[in-house]
């Protein structure tokens, strides 16, 4: 699975940097219409997540995962058919589903196949990812200063590959143990009719997901808020953007699998949510005080800022992974698990506006944006107390 994550992720990277400027540029559509394709067909996606792992209860989930790779492959290649703005929206709403499905998938994969062990293995595979999206993004790079047509389309082909090579790859995988099956399976009697827990009828779970929203911002501060508090509010040259996105790839890749370490059970993830909480708050302060006068001085504070960042997005990631999967029953985990996706495809939609709104509102807004992560990562430590006290079975 590491290779698959891999080879998947090199292909994002080549895709997902220019997705817009192909929209733009290649076909054409405007302004308007590239983000009302964007905006509609991630709002699509959000589908993706919660639907695949529903089905992952049921299905094996290795064929699931190379169907969903099968989907966003035709559909990214269908792109390259057509100019016209209702079949672009269709094939990229398709992708998006495709993408935001896989992604669970990938991640139930890991679970399962990581048991007690799940937060390690996902941070083996997180750092695949980067490594992935790391190569793919230097290739986009260089496309990008050709910047012709025939650039492009490779690009969005070299995506459509990467996806074949992640199904072919998959399908070499073994089927971990499913434990809704498993529960299913041994029940006799009138427990076999017993319906399976849902998600949506788990106030507490469905709160976890809401404030696991919010601590998922720090995606949308790299993507969005950074380059824009760099060009408009600070003294330090813009071509520092591409740099810091090398220095949070670089970090990741060399201290996910350390840190994973910090998380060795639940109550230990539990536990990490009060020193995020003061890492979310740093970072927030650090950006703030990135306004100082010089260019030296402002891309100093905003490298502290950066790496402060990248470490809470990878303290994040360790409670997110244990503890979205250890308040799951077993025989809903991969629908709960599903349920907890929308937590990052929401803030795909709702966080640039969020960032914006720190940007707009200067070093006050950076310091009251860190200020409200915290108190989230606060809330939510006591949100999960009652359950990680009582934890279910470990699946293995």
């Amino acid at each position: 699975m590491l290779w698959v994550t891999c080879v998947d992720k090199t292909g994002s990277g080549l895709w997902v940097t220019v997705s817009a400027l192909y929209f733009a540029q290649v076909a054409g559509l405007s302004l308007v219409a590239v983000g009302t394709l964007m905006a509609v067909s991630g709002a699509v996606g959000v589908a993706g997540a919660p639907l695949a792992g529903r089905l992952a209860d049921r299905m094996p989930l290795v064929r699931l995962l190379v169907a969903m790779q099968l989907l966003r492959a035709a559909a990214t290649a269908a792109l390259l058919t057509t100019d016209a703005f209702g079949p672009l929206l269709v094939y990229a709403a398709l992708a998006a589903f495709g993408d935001r499905a896989a992604n669970v998938l990938t991640k139930l994969y890991a679970a399962r196949l990581g048991g007690s062990q799940r937060v390690r293995y996902q941070a083996i595979v997180r750092t695949a990812a980067n490594a992935g999206w790391a190569v793919g993004g230097l290739v986009a790079a260089g496309a990008l200063a050709v910047g012709t047509t025939t650039a492009y389309q490779a690009l969005l082909l070299g995506n459509v590959l990467s996806f074949l090579g992640a199904a072919a790859l998959t399908l070499r995988c073994a089927e971990p143990p499913s434990p809704s099956r498993t529960v299913a399976s041994s029940a006799t009697g009138p427990a076999t009719a017993t319906r399976p827990p849902s998600p949506w009828r788990d106030r507490p779970y469905l709160l976890y997901v809401l404030s696991d929203t919010v601590l998922c911002l720090h995606d949308s501060v790299f993507h969005v808020g950074l380059p824009l508090w760099i060009v408009h509010a600070t003294d330090a040259p813009p071509e520092l953007v591409p740099l810091l996105t090398v220095l949070n790839s670089a970090m990741v890749v060399g201290l996910q699998v350390p840190l994973s370490r910090l998380g060795a059970d639940t109550e230990a993830c539990r536990r990490l949510l009060l020193p995020l909480a003061a890492t979310f708050a740093t970072a927030g302060l650090a950006l703030a005080a990135s306004v100082v006068d010089g260019p030296w001085l402002a891309s100093a504070a905003l490298l502290l800022a950066t790496a402060v960042l990248t470490l809470a997005e990878m303290l994040h990631a360790v409670v997110a992974w244990e503890l979205s999967v250890a308040l799951a029953p077993d025989r809903a985990q991969g629908a709960y698990v599903g349920v907890h996706g929308l937590a990052s495809s929401a803030q795909r939609s709702a966080g640039p506006l969020v960032v914006t709104a720190a940007v707009a509102g200067g070093p006050a807004g950076w310091a009251a944006f860190g200020a409200a992560v915290a108190l989230t990562c606060l809330a939510q430590h006591r949100l999960v107390r009652d359950r990680v006290a009582k934890p279910s079975p470990v699946a293995v």
